[in-house]
């Protein structure tokens, strides 16, 4: 039997390292184990909202400028119509997510993280951890293994209110940006974003429902995108993970809390997974400190439901190609629509104040 630790996080990827480095700011004693070697990739669309940028300014980490690409705003593409705004605050940033992964590597070891990486975690204990027939003794337990989480299966957690699955396939290419928005194209039952990463450099992310659509089958659904690309090298290999929608009836079960992917998810369309992930992290910091877990659920469910809220609305657009172009309509007449609907998606703007935007954009669509 090893010797105790304050917290045990099974999972070295963001939401592991997040959890890991939210728990030792606040002085507790942290181990995290992982069976993969830094650093670990996962294809997305890589882009972080200013909100998450505070969230993971929080933990102390900034992205420096010379391997990330600022951009300021969002813009949608449908049959022929653009929609796009600022944010109200800040800029969002794109950078590759083994960047991501190494800066954030670096922020765990140098507040004190024990780190083991190539140590596969076997099962969890009334008193611990199990790595293979060994014993690490700790008061807390913290599930940041993913989507298909053993450790969530492990503490009896694995049931869901709801579950959906969508497919998304990435890829880099050399190129230099076109604009200093993150765009969102939307076609056929799919959508693609495209967001800077570098002064040279964009990533393309195709999303839908169709596990067997790939970009190149994709792209001829969006001839104004496929033209820019016509001539750009690839820089990366094309490569597949799902996109979730997921609500878990409960996050927590005696010393075992879940985080990040582990916990639930949001699709991908609302670019919020990793805010929500370094948010949650947070407060599950806290409440390992105040001993209280069922705290832990109750924030979780809250720091959800905007970004839930938002990924209903947007997948809405997908249903109906006629729906989202009267939206899209809209959004072209009274500009300030779409900036009040984007100033919602990151949490600078009240419900109150979104539900009478909806209100004005129901009376646009129903005019134009």
């Amino acid at each position: 039997m090893e010797r105790a630790t304050d917290v045990f996080v099974i999972g070295g990827g963001p939401a592991g390292l997040a959890a890991a480095i939210a728990a030792r700011q606040l002085g507790l004693g942290v181990v995290v184990a992982d069976g993969s070697r830094p650093p670990i990739d996962k294809p997305c669309g890589e882009g972080l909202m200013p909100d998450g940028r505070a969230a993971l300014a929080q933990l102390g980490i900034s992205v420096p400028e010379d391997v990330s690409r600022p951009f300021r705003g969002i813009s949608f593409v449908s049959g022929g119509l653009r929609a796009e705004a600022n944010f109200p605050a800040g800029c969002g940033i794109g950078v590759r997510r083994t960047i991501l992964h190494r800066l954030m590597v670096e922020r765990a070891e140098a507040v004190g993280v024990s780190l083991r990486w190539s140590t596969p975690v076997t099962g969890i204990h009334p008193e611990g951890v199990l790595l293979g027939k060994q014993l690490v003794r700790s008061r807390w337990v913290v599930g940041a293994d993913g989507g298909h989480s053993l450790v969530r299966r492990w503490a009896g957690l694995d049931r869901f209110r709801s579950d959906r699955t969508r497919f998304a396939f990435r890829r880099h290419y050399r190129i230099r940006p076109w604009t200093d928005r993150m765009e969102l194209h939307w076609g056929p039952k799919c959508q693609i974003y495209v967001t800077p990463v570098a002064g040279d450099e964009i990533c393309v992310a195709l999303v839908s429902c169709d596990p067997h659509l790939r970009l190149d089958a994709a792209l001829p659904a969006f001839p104004e995108l496929a033209s820019r690309l016509r001539d750009a090298d690839p820089s990366s290999a094309e490569r597949g993970a799902t996109s979730s929608t997921r609500k878990l009836r409960q996050v927590y079960h005696g010393h075992v809390a879940l985080v990040g992917d582990a916990s639930g998810a949001v699709d991908s369309i609302t670019g919020e997974g990793l805010c929500l992930t370094f948010r949650q992290a947070q407060v599950l910091a806290e409440c390992f400190v105040a001993g209280d877990l069922r705290r832990y659920q109750h924030e979780h469910r809250k720091l959800a439901r905007r970004p839930a809220m938002m990924a209903r609305l947007m997948l809405t657009l997908d249903w109906k190609t006629s729906l989202r172009q009267r939206v899209m309509r809209a959004f072209n007449s009274d500009p300030r629509l779409f900036s009040r609907m984007l100033a919602m998606h990151v949490g600078a703007l009240s419900p109150l104040d979104f539900a009478a935007n909806g209100l004005s954009l129901g009376w646009r669509m129903a005019t134009v």
